[in-house]
């Protein structure tokens, strides 16, 4: 199992950027102490997605954060990623595990009690339980799990499975806090962070808000 740290894990779409560079977003975010990125684009095609998760890459060098594709495992293998981050629906962890190797960096969204007991046995690094509150960051049918499905999930999640979770969907300075004291292991950020003015100041201030939490709850900030 490869070591992860989803204390702040911004997610970058090309369509919550508010029409900015998502290179320089990414750079300015990571300078304020994201911890991990994850290139996130439902409708690019495939050259598109490869150059700019190349970009991504690049400005990453030397800064020790991770970048990881969502659902494309392709895209990833081509860019040189670090690893990818898959839904419920996308390549089977284990496939993913047989074509990117051991070192890759594998995530798995939560939804249910149910998918996180199935956790037991796969290849996955981390697993990222939403949508806690209501986002208008993805079209997601089933409603909010809220805090308290939070902490159903994450109690079975930690059975059966011994790395990280975190958490997505509308969480921010407001209620970051509340997500760590509910057990989460870091927050998966879309609109806070890359739509902010200033993704830089935003990064300081949920990486903040976050190790604080953990530091109260007894984890590892």
């Amino acid at each position: 199992m490869n070591s992860v740290d989803l204390r702040l894990y911004g997610i970058i779409d090309p369509e919550r950027t508010g029409g900015r560079d998502p290179v320089d977003l990414v750079r300015r975010a990571v300078s304020g102490g994201a911890t991990l990125i994850q290139y996130r684009d439902k409708h690019g095609e495939g050259r598109r997605l490869v150059e700019l998760a190349r970009a991504l890459k690049a400005v990453l060098e030397g800064t020790g954060v991770p970048l990881l594709v969502n659902d494309r495992v392709d895209i990833a293998l081509a860019a040189g990623a670090d690893g990818v981050h898959l839904g419920q629906d996308d390549m089977h962890p284990n496939d993913a595990r047989d074509l990117l190797g051991l070192r890759a960096i594998i995530g798995l969204t939560l939804k249910t009690p149910d998918q996180a007991d199935r956790m037991a046995g796969m290849p996955i690094d981390y697993g990222c339980i939403g949508g806690v509150f209501a986002t208008m960051s993805k079209n997601n049918p089933a409603p909010p799990v809220g805090l308290e499905g939070l902490r159903k999930i994450l109690s079975h999640a930690r059975l059966a499975n011994r790395g990280p979770v975190g958490a997505i969907a509308g969480i921010d300075v407001l209620n970051a806090q509340a997500v760590i004291a509910a057990g989460a292991d870091g927050i998966a950020v879309i609109s806070a962070l890359f739509m902010a003015n200033d993704p830089q100041a935003e990064a300081r201030r949920l990486r903040g808000i976050v190790d604080q939490a953990l530091t109260a709850r007894g984890g590892v900030a």
